[in-house]
């Protein structure tokens, strides 16, 4: 969108510019006529109009995490073995013994809430488990469907006796937790030798880091579900990312002057992973503007006119001329412009650097 303050912007950016070099081309109308000779006889450093989109952005400050955090309860009982934090979990693996036994990853959508046994009411928790069972290579001859049958009972026991578990055939409460996928653990709650039953033994995410951003809740047309996103990552990398989500609630902290209300905004990053840079603070540049399908040349050949107005400075072979242009959208070095005669690969001056 034009506007007056951004053509402002573009003016000083522009001016400063035809400071640089007017020394090196004579651009504005008198000077000195030996020096303007000079200028004309050397060939003048050039850059190419392109066509293309020309995006602003905006750095905000947001922090690498992980997503979906969620407390995992533990049945009483003494802790005789904690994963370490940071580890992954996936599906048959234990996220925690008690009383040397262990609470069992298993994925599904139903949390645990009673256990499953021959004659409990059918139920899609018993489906979910039926189905880790045969994932986890038990019962070859178990229909997964969400009756609790003789042969759901001996894959039961077949799994409790390699986990180390009592074979009974019922899965209690303590044995196993239900979650979507593999889990990364966070936070620990409790240690080697701690009672649980008290309260959440541990915090588990999910495994791919994201992008939390608070944003400041004025700035709240920066972000838009799908956009994409740059995130500038400690040590000078960089990586690519999309919003997965826009909290459409603000949330206000502070007091008096200090008040500020700001929404959650979650990044998923696309590609390989970051390593090792969990809770690292990033800048992520946010798109506030996009010309799309725009001719465009450096910011620093935009040329500021006497008459007023801007202008580029087109070099066709020894042969130079300044055109009227009138700028648009600024971004990553760049600016729209539209004039006469105007087209992709045409050739504009630019300051010697």
């Amino acid at each position: 969108m034009r506007t007056p303050a951004r053509r402002a912007a573009l003016g000083a950016a522009a001016l400063a510019a035809v400071a640089g070099a007017a020394a090196a081309v004579p651009l504005l109308r008198g000077g000195d006529p030996a020096a303007s000779r000079a200028a004309a006889a050397a060939p003048p450093p050039t850059a190419e109009v392109t066509r293309g989109d020309v995006v602003d952005t905006e750095s905000v400050d947001g922090k690498l995490t992980y997503s979906g955090s969620r407390n995992v309860a533990a049945a009483p009982g003494t802790v005789t073995w904690t994963p370490k934090e940071g580890a992954t979990v996936a599906r048959g693996r234990p996220l925690l013994r008690v009383d040397d036994r262990p609470l069992v990853l298993m994925y599904g959508a139903t949390p645990f809430y009673r256990t499953l046994r021959r004659g409990v009411p059918d139920g899609k928790d018993v489906r979910q488990l039926e189905a880790n069972l045969q994932a986890l290579g038990y019962g070859s001859d178990l229909t997964v469907d969400e009756e609790f049958t003789a042969a759901t009972a001996a894959a039961v026991k077949e799994w409790q006796d390699d986990a180390g578990l009592p074979a009974t055939g019922a899965v209690a409460p303590g044995q196993v937790v239900f979650l979507p996928a593999a889990v990364r653990v966070g936070t620990l709650r409790v240690a080697k030798g701690d009672r649980t039953g008290q309260g959440p033994a541990m915090t588990v995410t999910g495994t791919r880091p994201i992008v939390h951003v608070d944003l400041d809740a004025a700035k709240q047309r920066l972000a838009r579900a799908g956009a994409p996103v740059t995130v500038e990552l400690p040590g000078g990398g960089t990586a690519k990312g999309r919003i997965a989500s826009v909290g459409r609630v603000a949330e206000t902290t502070g007091r008096g002057d200090d008040k500020s209300s700001t929404v959650d905004v979650d990044i998923r990053l696309t590609g390989k992973p970051p390593r090792g840079l969990d809770a690292a603070p990033v800048s992520v540049a946010l798109e506030s503007a996009r010309a799309k399908d725009v001719l465009s040349v450096p910011v620093e050949a935009l040329l500021g006119l006497s008459e007023g107005g801007f202008g580029v400075e087109v070099v066709s072979g020894a042969a130079r001329r300044i055109v009227p242009v009138t700028p648009g959208v600024y971004g990553g070095g760049r600016v729209e412009v539209s004039g006469p005669g105007l087209a992709a690969g045409t050739r504009v001056g630019v300051p010697e650097s």
